[in-house]
């Protein structure tokens, strides 16, 4: 089936809010004109899943194959060992090459799912090429072309020493491998356009420019990594190589809070880390300003159908407009079948008597359940708090039913005769938030 839309790629992402800078925009639309261009996003292998802030610009590359073009996933398995120092306060800790696989591994299960509508994604590892380096070949051949004093002025590195805080001399070498990225993926796959949020930025535009000094063997002209696109006609002038960059905002919440955290942790790609309800759920506690900005972004419903749901802001009909959200958000992700039952689900919950069989579970063992388990533990084991500390907090603020009763007890502990009828407890934080506990 062709799933490419007629629409181009630009207006599509500057319309529904994915746009922030672009090196060349005209230049871009140009080269658009042909289909079957490679753009790619790098993805560090940190965990075994990103979370739900990356999911913008894995819509990107979504978009970028529905328009006709061919996306490529560069997973990080080389710069993973070093850490991008970008919005970070601190070095990440190191990690086996063991576990980098295996999250690489992990990784893939995502985007395999999502990247599904046209030219088949191409997916490459970066320590394919970063392993077999000479460190002094490199500094000789690539090095060179960077200047310390325009390395310091970018603010991954910037913002890190002027907190005071320390940045290890590996991680101040992260961006000349990632420019050195878009060299390689121009020379091996013909990439001609790399995409990211904004902190990658200076990032981008130094990969651009490493391979224009490459091409000419010469240092050229300085550019500023903050004003590139204010510079882009001297670029032209000292050699356009046709490469391009886009980023996209950073994304947060009205209320200010980053996207993809919550109080009881991160909002997982992967169902093993997070199920499908419980990501159905997040979408669906959206904030009400934030409603029309995420259906853009995070489904793929027209624009046209958008605005319409825009007339139910300010009315109870938003909340409407929520589990619409929360329904193609997880479709997108999990699949159709996993997302009708997740609304489904919560239907029942709300609507009958407040349980549903489909509801997440958690197990306890049963001769722990007899002598007493801490209600403030199984808070914490359902995902419904951080800490035990939070927990009991959410108890003293009459947020928590046992059962659809309200505790306040915060040290309560659950037993055996807490057990339905039908063998469990359930545990609210709430009116959105529900779990069954189980014996297992």
């Amino acid at each position: 089936m062709d799933h490419r839309v007629t629409q181009n790629f630009i207006d599509i992402i500057e319309q529904r809010g994915f746009a922030h800078q672009f090196t060349d925009k005209e230049g871009l639309r140009e080269l658009l004109k042909s289909p079957g261009q490679r753009a790619y996003i790098g993805f560090d292998c940190t965990a075994k899943s990103l979370h739900v802030g990356s999911l913008l610009q894995i819509m990107l590359l979504r978009w970028w194959q529905k328009c006709g073009h061919q996306p490529i996933v560069l997973l990080g398995g080389g710069t993973t060992k070093i850490g991008d120092p970008s919005g970070k306060d601190e070095s990440r800790p190191p990690l086996t090459d063991v576990q980098i696989q295996e999250n690489m591994t992990s990784l893939g299960q995502v985007f395999a799912g999502i990247l599904n509508q046209g030219a088949e994604a191409i997916y490459v590892n970066n320590d394919e090429w970063l392993r077999e380096i000479n460190y002094i070949s490199f500094l000789r051949d690539y090095g060179r072309h960077f200047s310390v004093n325009r390395m310091l002025s970018m603010d991954s590195v910037k913002l890190r020493l002027e907190r005071e805080q320390p940045l290890s001399f590996i991680e101040f070498n992260y961006m000349i491998f990632q420019a050195y990225d878009f060299v390689e993926l121009n020379k091996l796959f013909g990439c001609r356009v790399q995409m990211g949020g904004s902190d990658q930025w200076g990032n981008i535009i130094n990969g651009i420019e490493l391979h224009r000094r490459l091409l000419s063997n010469a240092d050229g002209k300085k550019f500023s990594h903050e004003s590139m696109a204010e510079n882009i006609a001297d670029y032209k002038e000292n050699g356009d190589v046709g490469l391009f960059g886009i980023t996209s905002p950073l994304i947060t919440t009205s209320s200010g809070a980053k996207m993809g955290k919550t109080a009881s942790g991160a909002i997982w790609l992967n169902a093993d880390l997070l199920k499908p309800y419980d990501y159905w759920q997040f979408w669906r506690n959206t904030e009400d300003a934030d409603v029309i900005r995420f259906l853009k972004l995070f489904t793929e419903i027209s624009l046209e159908q958008i605005a319409e749901y825009e007339t139910w802001v300010g009315s109870a009909k938003i909340n409407e407009a929520k589990i619409i959200l929360a329904t193609e958000a997880t479709a997108l992700l999990h699949g159709r079948d996993a997302a009708t039952l997740a609304e489904q689900t919560a239907r029942d919950t709300f609507a009958g008597s407040g349980v549903s069989e489909n509801l997440p579970e958690i197990f306890v063992a049963g001769a722990e359940l007899e002598a007493g388990i801490g209600l403030a533990a199984l808070l914490v084991q359902a995902g419904f708090a951080a800490s035990n500390g939070e927990a009991r907090r959410l108890i003293k603020g009459n947020g928590v039913s046992v059962n659809d009763a309200k505790v306040a007890k915060e040290d309560l502990k659950l037993h055996t005769g807490d057990l339905t009828e039908s063998g469990f407890i359930k545990l609210s934080a709430g009116k959105k938030r529900h779990a069954l506990v189980k014996v297992q």
